[in-house]
């Protein structure tokens, strides 16, 4: 959509001429003041130009997308957006160069006329360019474009009925299409029925495509002589509460002509109070279909009585907010069909004239290929087979829809619903989430995103704005539960104490969701199987499933601001610098995984360059030049080859996140298996670093540790005794921070740290404790203990249990230990732990007996026993952990493996082993 693009232009102006920028130019350029009043004039104007075509853009919708006069000016405006975007960085690169190597640098790039006055006067010029072609623009709109049209056509009105339209197919739908429902539609026949007098919300939760309505409607024809009235009310985007109220009344009284002729002259104040009083004496059922905001739902809820007469309203929803207002434990998630049923579907719909919807052997496996690119949704498994159902039943037909599957969803027109049911949820994304999901499609199906990564990278592209005092990764964080619960984004795992961890995007989603992309030149993904050279028009560029290397330059280098390889497996990649030179408002360079070992001088050009990943690399050093990085924020150097950082690395001070651990041996049980990197003098410097992975202590760098007081994660390494006084004093400053990491310098030196900071979730110990005991230790007793989530001990040589030290933590989720306990005995007692998810005791040699009483762990889900030499029986107690899914045991002998085997408490759980030799 063509408003993401123009939002992120005047972002980016509007960060030019506020962030600073102004006062920069005030003093490197004083003597052109006139210059410099021109061109942030020019600006402004442009930005309130733009501003206004891109309220006028938001209000258009899927109407247009195939009005070719109107796709033709949005284009227009498009290449606009986009030049003036260019136009921005000069002028930002221009501030930036002046003010760090002056004149010399216009020498060296080959200026006719070298001076900052020359180019200032250039970009000055451009930007009344770009203001002749806005208006120019603005008379072809008034001209051939009708913006906004009034009556029936217009752009609300039009996205109802289109909504209305798609719910009226949904409820026509056969009682054939209802495949893989049956348990869904009995819990809410049961809710229907239920004896509760109390007026109960039913809430049907899910994606756009997976049959909600489908089901509500099936069930509503079944169930609605079970109340005295009932009606289906279609909700949409953009509503209007009079006309909901008097579809109301229609639904209700479609039989008696006098009722409704006398609501006719109703105002909307009388309407809700007639409609109150008759609810009240009745027991109703009523589906408020497609509800898309808790606001609508809202405004309708005061009509809805709860009488005390056992009626039901039930919402259907993408949204997870509107979910959260049903009854408790009456929202009903939505999955995608499995397989088997995906396949039963489709051949009903394909083959219908068959008495059993038999699929022809040699079309078997296509029809398999085919229904998996479905992904479980009945919306396009239905549409698909329908499609297939008047097409020739050869080989050849379908294999050529299953090559061009993607084409279909994008072009058909007999499959424009499907996009246009899809297109609804984009349409309705606020402004500052739609860059964001569009973001997320540039990477390949079924990928999967670690919740930081993304955060880091959206951050890094400018697409989270500041609100208030939150930090923008909060923001960030923010807007990915804001598209899971939209159900734009999938969430596929949380972390042991409820966090997202890892997500995707449903591949129906992200395949209409990268045309968009084209279309509007927001990014390109690119793969071995695209056709031809590499030529792009677009602004960010992804590239996996590369086979070899790119070697030569490509159109539209020069505009590139994103690379991303998502590949580990490319030979090489010596477009690196060739992207450094000719690319220089290159804003990301995510290279992590690739065979690179140098990396250019060239590269401290790119002054506009906010995250550099480097993680698996084979990079040994970074060149001098990394200093003049001013707006970096992210380096990620974790797991590289490099072993020391430059001296210029403190010099951006705008760096949030540094990672630079080293592997150094593969075998965990060496307590130096992994390091970090030392920090050269100036540590203080970067005092808005929120991320700190691994800082191998000096005494340098231990004094100046304090002074970092935005750190949320900090993991330090080669910690001796006398440096633990100085961090103790640093962790007391870190008010924010939320995971500590302390590895000491070898086995037998002692971690005196004694407090640990309020907000701290995650700790991880690995060194010996003090005293061999954790019962006279301050460490678990003071007030910041009480917040830990995850705790893992290593090589801490406790000779006393620790378990009735730690059960004072109530709300660890997870727990590690590695040669943490040299004890025989592990007892859990009944309410130790309620909270406890994980549980992993390693490398214990004298472990022999691990007890659980009845009520300990009642929570926990997974429990790995890991080269414990000494154990010999199945921990008595096991079968209490009711809540238990996974076992792992790994180097256990074959007698305790029989008796693994044996053990009914385990028969069923998924678990895994491994034999020691």
């Amino acid at each position: 959509m063509a408003e993401i693009v123009i939002l992120l232009a005047i972002k980016k102006i509007g960060n030019a001429l506020a962030n600073g920028a102004a006062d920069q130019v005030s003093m490197q350029f004083a003597k052109y003041g006139k210059q410099k009043v021109d061109l942030q004039g020019s600006m402004g104007r442009v930005a309130r130009e733009l501003r206004v075509i891109h309220d006028v853009v938001c209000q258009m919708d899927i109407r247009n997308s195939n009005n070719q006069v109107y796709e033709g000016w949005l284009e227009e405006v498009r290449k606009v957006a986009h030049v003036m975007e260019d136009i921005v960085d000069e002028y930002l690169y221009l501030i930036d160069q002046e003010h760090d190597i002056g004149y010399c640098f216009y020498l060296k790039q080959g200026f006719r006329k070298p001076g900052s006055l020359l180019y200032l006067n250039q970009i000055a010029f451009k930007a009344k360019e770009i203001e002749k072609d806005l208006a120019h623009l603005s008379e072809i709109k008034n001209r051939w474009v009708p913006m906004i049209q009034n009556g029936d056509t217009s752009s609300s009105n039009y996205i109802v009925k289109r909504s209305q339209d798609l719910a009226n197919i949904s409820r026509s739908l056969d009682e054939e299409d209802l495949v893989g429902v049956d348990k869904n539609r009995e819990i809410l026949e049961q809710w229907l029925a239920g004896a509760d007098l109390e007026c109960s919300v039913i809430a049907l939760l899910g994606m756009g495509g997976l049959g909600k309505t489908t089901l509500a409607a099936n069930v509503y024809r079944k169930e609605r002589e079970q109340f005295q009235c009932h009606a289906w009310v279609s909700i949409s985007q953009t509503y209007s509460r009079e006309d909901v109220l008097r579809n109301t009344f229609k639904e209700l009284f479609k039989d008696n002509v006098s009722v409704l002729s006398n609501t006719a002259a109703m105002d909307i104040t009388c309407l809700e109070e007639t409609l109150k009083r008759f609810l009240e004496q009745h027991k109703y059922l009523i589906i408020l279909d497609d509800v898309w905001t808790p606001q609508a739902f809202d405004d309708l809820s005061r009509v809805l009585i709860h009488n005390d007469k056992g009626s039901r309203l039930i919402i259907t929803t993408r949204e997870g907010d509107v979910a959260a207002l049903a009854s408790p434990g009456h929202i009903l998630k939505l999955e995608a069909l499995p397989e088997d049923k995906a396949c039963d579907l489709f051949h009903k719909k394909a083959f219908p004239t068959d008495k059993n919807h038999e699929c022809p052997a040699e079309l078997k496996s296509l029809s398999h290929e085919i229904v998996s690119k479905c992904k479980g949704l009945p919306l396009i498994i239905v549409s698909i087979g329908n499609l297939l159902r008047v097409r020739e039943k050869t080989v050849e037909e379908w294999r050529r829809i299953n090559y061009q599957l993607s084409w279909e969803l994008i072009n058909n027109l007999r499959l424009d619903h499907i996009r246009n049911v899809l297109h609804l949820s984009f349409i309705y994304l606020p402004a500052h989430l739609k860059s964001c999901f569009l973001y997320c499609s540039l990477f390949p199906e079924d990928y999967l995103f670690k919740r930081k990564q993304l955060v880091r990278l959206w951050i890094a592209e400018g697409f989270i704005e500041e609100r208030g005092e939150s930090t923008l990764e909060e923001v960030a964080e923010g807007y990915l539960k804001e598209l899971i619960d939209r159900n734009m984004l999938q969430l596929v795992k949380r972390n042991s104490f409820g966090r997202t961890k890892e997500l995707r995007m449903h591949d129906i989603l992200r395949e209409l969701a990268v045309d968009l992309c084209q279309k509007d030149c927001f990014g390109v993904t690119y793969e071995d199987k695209c056709v031809g050279s590499l030529e792009m028009d677009g602004r960010r560029l992804v590239m996996h499933k590369l086979k070899k290397d790119i070697q030569h330059s490509f159109s539209g280098i020069h505009q590139l601001r994103t690379v991303i390889v998502v590949d580990d497996n490319m030979p090489s990649f010596t477009l690196l610098p060739l992207l450094c030179k000719k690319s220089r408002y290159m804003t990301v360079l995510e290279l992590s995984g690739l065979p690179i070992e140098k990396i250019p001088d060239a590269i401290g050009d790119l002054f506009s360059l906010r995250h550099l990943g480097l993680r698996n690399s084979k990079v040994k050093m970074l060149p001098r030049s990394i200093e003049k990085l001013s707006n970096l924020l992210t380096l990620d150097l974790y797991r590289s080859d490099i072993r020391y950082l430059p001296s210029g690395v403190v010099k951006p001070k705008k760096l949030r996140h540094l990672f630079a651990e080293k592997m150094n041996y593969l075998d965990w049980r060496d307590i130096h298996s992994h390091s970090g990197m030392t920090i050269p003098i100036g540590l203080g410097n970067l005092t808005n670093l929120q991320t700190l992975r691994t800082l191998e202590v000096q005494g340098e760098s231990v004094r100046h540790l304090g002074e970092l007081r935005q750190l949320r994660s900090l993991r330090l390494s080669n910690v001796k005794g006398i440096y633990c006084g100085r961090i103790r004093e640093s962790l007391v400053q870190m008010q924010y921070l939320s995971k500590l990491s302390v590895n000491a310098s070898d086995e037998n030196e002692v971690l005196l740290l004694n407090v640990l900071p309020p907000n701290l979730q995650t700790l991880s110990l690995r060194g010996r404790l003090e005293q061999g005991s954790l019962d006279e230790s301050p460490l678990f007793q003071s007030d910041g203990g009480q917040n830990l989530c995850a705790l893992a001990l290593s090589w801490s040589q406790l000779r006393k249990d620790p378990l009735p030290s730690l059960s004072l933590l109530s709300n660890l989720t997870l727990l590690h230990f590695t040669r943490a306990y040299n004890g025989e005995q592990l007892t859990f007692l009944t309410g130790w732990f309620p909270k406890l998810k994980i549980l992993f005791l390693r490398d214990l040699p004298n472990l022999n007996q691990l007890e659980i009483q009845q009520g300990a762990m009642a929570g926990l889900e997974r429990l790995s026993l890991v080269n414990l030499n000494s154990m010999t029986e199945v921990p008595p107690g096991i079968e209490f952990l009711v809540s238990l899914q996974y076992l792992v045991f790994h180097e256990i002998t074959g007698d305790f493996l029989t008796l693994l085997r044996e053990c009914s408490a385990i028969r069923g759980k998924l678990w895994h082993h491994t034999l020691r030799l």
